[in-house]
């Protein structure tokens, strides 16, 4: 029998996972929660109003409509271990543990991580003392908070004067978090290469770039993306 599918999220990836979900013939219905225009009512997909950000509520909600399998966008929700607490309550679902979400949530502990295995990355540090952070010697800097808002609330700074005015505005305004990390900033293309695995089989996804500065030749402020396009012709 085919199953039923719950997608969390809102965004365009969930509206993606839904479009295709839906055109497999081992999916019966694709609910999407909260959703979006483009995923209300749409053949076998629909919204959802269940409260994700409850973990109970969500469990519940698969139970009662014989969900075969979860699939979570939602990178806060990620963070705050939905993904653990429904495999607890046996409910399927494809997504990273709290632990491993960290690696797109935090991103000292990303950094941290990427040193101590040896991958290579741009020369780092993270800072909780504002003048602290402002005395780096990096020759270019990248200044972002450490958690989720740092994956779209990103500053690259020309100066250090400009870096000083970042770090101020996430620590000193709070606007961001506690700590701050400034990393040397790479110049050059930036690609996606992203990959799905089980645990032992991994299936590469072609490379993708996406549109991060908001002005023609990068002269804007980072955004958190606003639109990619794949296969790329530098790769």
């Amino acid at each position: 029998m085919a199953d039923r599918v719950l997608v969390i999220g809102s965004g365009g990836r969930e509206h993606a996972l839904a479009w295709k979900l839906a055109q497999s013939p081992h999916v019966k219905h694709v609910f999407v929660a909260p959703g979006n225009a483009g995923t209300a009512d749409n053949g076998k997909i629909s919204n959802s109003a269940v409260l994700v950000s409850n973990h109970t509520i969500v469990i519940q909600f698969c139970k009662d409509h014989n969900i075969g399998l979860v699939l979570v966008g939602q990178e806060a929700l990620l963070a705050a271990g939905i993904v653990d607490d429904l495999r607890a309550a046996g409910v399927r679902c494809f997504g990273p543990s709290a632990k491993a979400a960290q690696l797109a949530s935090n991103t000292s502990f990303a950094k941290a991580f990427l040193d101590r295995h040896g991958i290579p990355t741009a020369r780092w540090k993270a800072f909780t003392n504002p003048q602290e952070a402002c005395s780096t010697d990096f020759p270019a800097r990248v200044v972002r908070a450490r958690g989720l808002a740092a994956r779209k609330e990103v500053t690259i700074a020309a100066s250090k004067e400009e870096a000083c005015r970042a770090v101020q505005e996430i620590m000193q305004d709070r606007m961001f978090g506690d700590m701050v990390v400034i990393e040397e900033l790479l110049q050059g293309e930036e690609l996606s290469c992203l990959c799905f695995t089980d645990g032992v089989t991994v299936a590469s996804m072609p490379p993708a770039q996406a549109h991060k500065r908001l002005l023609d030749g990068d002269q804007g402020p980072n955004t958190g993306g606003m639109g990619a396009y794949c296969p790329v012709p530098q790769v």
